[in-house]
């Protein structure tokens, strides 16, 4: 592990207003491009899933000096259980050796975290160490982390709407109670503000089933950096091209300026 986090600043982020002013709120990142990274260097492609945890503790740190509140990373999808045995095995063995050796150093950072995911996938061993950091990190307000791990943004928006419809089965609430708010209180994210600023390393250009709902009127932000190579300097060319872009959220540019001037 690189330097432990430094002592928590003035946060230099506010909440995201209609013109996109300030620093994001909530950063989502799909940290893609290890396999590539490993291979244009000729070696095994975990070395890559190796040197992406460098990345990860690079942009935990950054994120937390820069102020953002919530920091979600896509750490392995519903989907990836599809790739060759031998890499999801030293995946999983990455992901629990992260877990017994990051948690006191996010916690002595006041950092929480939090999995969200279909834990059922995962041994009991990974299962216990989640839960286990969660309990321990639950009251540390300078980040939220959220690690999504077994994810997918179709299977949460299924979960949700099945939740809701075994409520209504039940009696709880009527079918028209069921709107945007409804929904979203069942997600995995419920709480948690909506992402402002999606990132994508490794030159792909698309959102791979990440958190659908939560996107909704996120900035896009893709870069051909691949993920190991992803530090500081690239989460603050990241958060400076989101605070160039004038959001909308639905108004016109002169409501917008309005707004501004009043």
């Amino acid at each position: 592990m690189t330097s432990p986090l430094p002592p928590s600043a003035g946060s230099d982020a506010g909440a995201t207003s209609a013109s996109g002013a300030g620093l994001p709120r909530h950063v989502a990142i799909i940290m893609d491009g290890n396999n590539r990274w490993a291979k244009a260097r000729g070696i095994a492609g975990v070395r890559g899933h190796h040197a992406g945890v460098e990345a990860v503790r690079a942009t935990i740190r950054r994120a937390a000096e820069r102020g953002v509140e919530t920091l979600t990373l896509f750490a392995f999808s519903s989907e990836n259980w599809k790739r060759p045995r031998a890499e999801v095995r030293a995946l999983m063995e990455l992901f629990l050796m992260a877990l017994k050796r990051e948690v006191n150093k996010l916690h002595a950072n006041n950092i929480r975290l939090s999995v969200i995911g279909d834990r059922s996938g995962f041994s009991e061993t990974i299962q216990a160490h989640i839960a286990s950091a969660e309990e321990k990190t639950h009251a540390n307000t300078r980040l939220h982390l959220v690690i999504a791990a077994n994810y997918g943004g179709q299977w949460d928006l299924a979960r949700a709407a099945r939740r809701l419809g075994e409520r209504v089965a039940a009696g709880e609430i009527a079918p028209d109670a069921i709107d945007e708010a409804a929904l979203a209180s069942e997600l995995h994210l419920a709480g948690v503000a909506p992402v402002d600023l999606c990132i994508r390393t490794s030159g792909e250009r698309r959102i791979s089933n990440f958190v659908l709902w939560e996107l909704a009127y996120a900035e896009l932000y893709f870069t051909s950096c691949l993920w190991p190579d992803f530090d500081a300097d690239a989460f603050d060319a990241a958060l400076e091209d989101f605070r160039r872009r004038k959001r909308r959220f639905g108004m016109t540019d002169d409501q917008i300026d309005e707004a501004q001037g009043a």
